[in-house]
């Protein structure tokens, strides 16, 4: 019998060590994948995009999860554009055209805030909202008062998105 034990607490640790070290792995960055260049040591989309809208171009600093990625992996292949409306006085919303894996969490937005919305609407903000969203990522550069200017514009608005300027 208490070989028995001996051997099954000597499993349970030794799974321990195992999953330990399986987390350790997945920390580690990713390496560089071949064909996506790598513009003088770092890539213009780790940290923002932009959105044009009407006649302005906004930098959207990016979060760091699975939506952004899989995002970015669609503007390797060129420019997003999409149809974007006024929803309830404080936000512009559209269709992206396709899915994207996402990680809703409960959330109070603000004015500048970028998220996806049911995996496949991107939503911009010019007020404030609370709902379970992925959030994409944050404007750059604008007041609440000026982006609020620039999305209400017009109705619907045409909304480009790209890696550069």
């Amino acid at each position: 019998m208490k070989k028995l034990l001996l051997i099954t607490l000597t499993a349970v640790m030794a799974l321990f060590a195992f999953s330990a070290c399986a987390t350790e792995q997945s920390t580690q960055p990713e390496p560089e994948r071949p064909g996506i260049e790598n513009k003088g040591g770092s890539d213009a989309m780790d940290d923002e995009i932009y959105f044009t809208v009407n006649d302005a171009v906004i930098a959207v600093a990016l979060e760091s999860n699975i939506a952004v990625n899989a995002l970015k992996e669609l503007l390797n292949e060129g420019d997003i554009t999409y149809t974007a409306s006024d929803y309830g006085g404080f936000e512009k919303v559209g269709n992206l055209g396709r899915a994207l894996p996402h990680s809703d969490t409960q959330m109070t937005t603000e004015a500048g805030d970028v998220v996806l919305y049911s995996g496949n609407q991107i939503v911009i903000f010019y007020g404030s909202n609370s709902w379970s969203y992925t959030k994409l990522g944050r404007i750059q550069g604008y007041s609440a008062s000026e982006l609020k200017n620039i999305l209400t514009e017009k109705n619907p608005v045409t909304i480009k998105i790209s890696a550069e300027r």
